[in-house]
C-alpha cells in the first residue's frame, strides 16, 4: 500500500476549490432566502383580501336570508353588500395575527 503524497500546491488548490464551493453555496442560499421572503410578503396581501371577501360573502348570505321576503332583491343585495365589505374587513383585521418582519442585519440573532 502506498501513502498518499500531495505537494503544497495541490493542497492549496484543493482548499481554494473548497472555499469557492462554500461561497457559491452561501450566495445561492441568500438569494433563495430573499426570494422566499419576497413571496411571503406578497402572499399576505392576497391572503387578507381572500379572507375579507369570504367574510363579506358570509355576512351578505346571513343578511340575505334574514331579509329574503323583501321586494327588489337586487337593490337589497347591493345595499347589504357595501356595509358587509367594511364589516368583514374590520373583523378580519381584528382577528388576524400579524407580525412585523424586519430585515436582519449582519450579526443579528434569530
Amino acid at each position: 500500500m502506498t501513502a498518499l503524497t500531495l505537494t503544497p500546491i495541490e493542497v492549496m488548490a484543493g482548499l481554494g476549490v473548497l472555499i469557492a464551493f462554500a461561497s457559491v453555496w452561501r450566495a445561492g442560499a441568500r438569494r433563495a432566502r430573499a426570494a422566499a421572503e419576497k413571496a411571503q410578503t406578497g402572499g399576505r396581501l392576497l391572503s387578507l383580501t381572500g379572507r375579507v371577501l369570504f367574510n363579506a360573502g358570509l355576512i351578505v348570505a346571513v343578511q340575505w336570508v334574514v331579509m329574503s321576503s323583501r321586494a327588489h332583491d337586487g337593490v337589497v343585495l347591493v345595499v347589504l353588500a357595501a356595509p358587509a365589505l367594511f364589516a368583514a374587513h374590520c373583523l378580519t383585521r381584528a382577528l388576524t395575527v400579524t407580525t412585523k418582519d424586519l430585515p436582519r442585519r449582519r450579526g443579528d440573532r434569530r
